[in-house]
């Protein structure tokens, strides 16, 4: 029996048997680059190219995992040569990488804010489509990352797979059908503990194969607040409160919990962001709706959707790295993001402190003993002048600073010798004249 492809499946093979097979370069092999290592072996019409890493040994423990044949590349030609040869070239050359060639669109796995930064820009310029799984990166500065690739004539796209993407998937397939959008979110992973530190967690990462790092990040609620953050600012809805609210709802209490007061919620009003840590809501992604008619509202009581007059839909999975690769599918052959911001934001991740900072601490990585991230309205973080998370790691404490207590620009000097420090400041400075200007 022959199944025939369809979809997007469809698109891809008609693709490759035109133009060859869509060709991958992926930026980092840690947890999800080397699923994706994995995974770009097995789906067809298309491959990976080459993959940039520092840690080789950890490089090469994934492309022999996947049974891919590969070549170890200094600059372009080695790059290239590899790949001609059906190999995947692996190199610690980001730059070559992006500048190769035969590369069509580059992945960054990296989930370093100013490394994602660097391999982005390396990537326009070369004139390679950018796949951001990095969403650190993207809600500090996604703005002007989507300006870099519009001027150089590629697509740059939040990645497929993760929630902020999954659910952008959901609510404009609601937005589609006339729906009202009162609030659409995620479910919360792992246990939310905002004081969790790696130390506490190393066992459970080793058996999870984690960094743990990676892991706090997703328990201490930075991971939530990030990824809701980006959604924000790719549609317009907004944290109700600062931090959202996180209720305990369940899947089945989505619907009746996050919506308006007036329907007997929590929400202030409609088109907000927010997470549920109620049970059967995790691994999913969701869109509360309210449907604008009566026939409509009684058809989808009909259907089984809930008893109204607020509706959850629903969708039980995202398949993180598994995924992402379609995006680079859909910037290659269909020219289209699945998720990028928009030219203004509307909501910011600011930092708070998991302990008492002091002058002259040196802060560390997302995830790890200094800071959490925290959901604010853009307007909220810009007047508190609070300090985007993207912008805390190798940032200098000048004032004492609580457990609890927000960094801001006046408490905390983020490090000027990074690029996206200095996109950002540059960025908010046109957001300054352009405040003033519209108060004027």
């Amino acid at each position: 029996m022959t199944i025939l492809q369809v979809g997007l499946a469809a698109e891809l093979q008609a693709y490759a048997d035109k133009n060859g097979p869509v060709t991958v370069g992926l930026a980092g092999s840690g947890q999800m680059g080397t699923d994706m290592v994995v995974q770009l072996t097995l789906m067809p019409g298309v491959r990976l190219g080459a993959l940039s890493e520092l840690n080789i040994a950890g490089a090469e423990a994934a492309l022999r995992m996947a049974g891919t044949e590969f070549a170890h590349a200094g600059g372009v030609n080695d790059i290239d040569r590899a790949i001609e040869g059906g190999k995947v070239a692996l190199t610690q050359d980001y730059k070559a990488l992006c500048a190769s060639g035969h590369i069509d669109v580059v992945i960054d796995a990296t989930g370093n804010p100013n490394v994602g930064t660097l391999i982005a820009l390396e990537a326009f310029r070369n004139g390679k489509h950018v796949v951001m799984l990095n969403v650190e990166a993207d809600i500090t500065i996604g703005r002007f990352l989507r300006e870099e690739a519009a001027k150089a004539g590629v697509v740059y796209t939040g990645a497929a797979g993760d929630e902020p993407a999954a659910t952008i998937e959901i609510v404009g397939f609601a937005q589609s059908l006339g729906f009202d959008i009162v609030c659409a979110g995620k479910g919360k992973n792992n246990p939310l503990k905002f004081d969790a530190t790696p130390d506490a967690y190393e066992e459970e990462a080793a058996r999870r194969n984690m960094n743990a790092r990676m892991l706090v990040e997703f328990v201490d609620g930075s991971k939530t607040m990030i990824e809701m953050v980006a959604v924000a600012n790719a549609t317009g809805l907004v944290p109700d409160v600062p931090g959202m609210h996180g209720p305990a709802a369940t899947r089945d209490e989505l619907a009746s919990v996050l919506c308006t007061k007036e329907d007997g919620g929590v929400l202030s009003g409609t088109g907000k962001v927010d997470y549920s840590i109620g049970k059967g809501v995790a691994p999913g992604v969701f869109c509360i709706v309210k449907p604008r008619h009566e026939r409509v509202l009684e058809r989808m009581s009909d259907l089984k959707m809930g008893p109204g007059p607020n509706y959850t839909i629903f969708r039980p999975y995202h398949l993180t790295s598994l995924e992402v690769p379609l995006s680079a599918v859909r910037a290659v052959v269909k020219k289209a993001p699945d998720m990028q911001p928009a030219e203004r934001p509307v909501a910011e991740c600011v930092t708070l402190a998991k302990r008492d900072l002091n002058p002259g601490d040196t802060l560390g990585k997302i995830g790890e003993y200094d800071y959490r991230g925290f959901a604010m309205t853009w307007e909220e973080a810009r007047d508190e002048g609070a300090l985007p998370l993207g912008l805390a790691e190798r940032a200098r404490v000048i004032k004492p600073i609580k457990a609890g207590e927000k960094l801001t620009y006046a408490n905390c000097q983020p490090d000027d010798s990074l690029v996206i420090t200095q996109i950002r400041q540059r960025l908010d400075q046109a957001d300054s004249r352009f405040a003033t200007s519209a108060a004027a």
